[in-house]
């Protein structure tokens, strides 16, 4: 199949529906050849902190693309050790690129596209990339001469990473996460403790 690989980074602590509803939306509107999820190991604009590990995070996106053959889970920015860089996008477009994975629409929410301009060499990250922007309501971003940007818009988007480790914490049972998701979660006791929410906010895309 040919086609553009749609790159869908994040922390996804823990990936939810909403982010399954982005990406679906984006494989209907913009028939990729795959869509990837690249979890993220130290976001650099999150304090470089996530509350479940990278393998767990991995694991949870693993078994929510399963029913997905068009979805896949790229461990490109797996630690490989405690003084890790930061997951720059920049970096990983180039290696992406440099494995034959062009081209890429790099899939990002508003709030995260507005603050381009401070990520690691967003100048070349914007010549290298063309962005899905996902909008909602109210949302407003500027595209800096030069970005190339195709809008997602009217996709009902309730959930938030934060909100449902928040629910976790509180001792929910239930969250708006996939079934087999939910499993790992209970099985692995993640995000009970009082002081899991710390860390990262993961919404719709990371933002470095």
């Amino acid at each position: 199949m040919s086609g553009p690989t749609v790159l869908f980074g994040g922390t996804f602590d823990p990936v939810h529906n909403a982010h399954l509803t982005v990406a679906r939306a984006a494989l209907e509107k913009f028939h990729p050849r795959r869509l990837l999820f690249v979890p993220a190991a130290h976001p650099p604009h999150k304090g470089g902190r996530a509350t479940a590990s990278f393998e767990d995070r991995a694991r949870m996106l693993d078994l929510a693309c399963g029913s997905e053959p068009r979805f896949e889970v790229s461990r490109i920015e797996a630690p490989c050790g405690p003084d890790s860089t930061p997951s720059y996008s920049f970096l990983t477009i180039e290696r992406l690129l440099a494995a034959g994975e062009g081209p890429l629409l790099f899939l990002i929410g508003a709030d995260a596209f507005a603050e381009i301009r401070a990520w690691y060499r967003w100048q070349e990250v914007i010549r290298l990339v063309e962005f899905i922007v996902v909008t909602r309501p109210g949302s407003h971003y500027e595209v800096p001469p030069g970005a190339i940007v195709h809008e997602l818009a009217g996709l009902q988007l309730p959930e938030s990473s934060s909100e449902i480790r928040d629910l976790l914490a509180r001792g929910a049972e239930v969250v708006a996460v996939p079934e087999p998701v939910q499993r790992w979660i209970t099985e692995h006791q993640l995000y009970r403790s009082a002081h899991c929410n710390h860390g990262s906010h993961s919404q719709i895309l990371k933002i470095s």
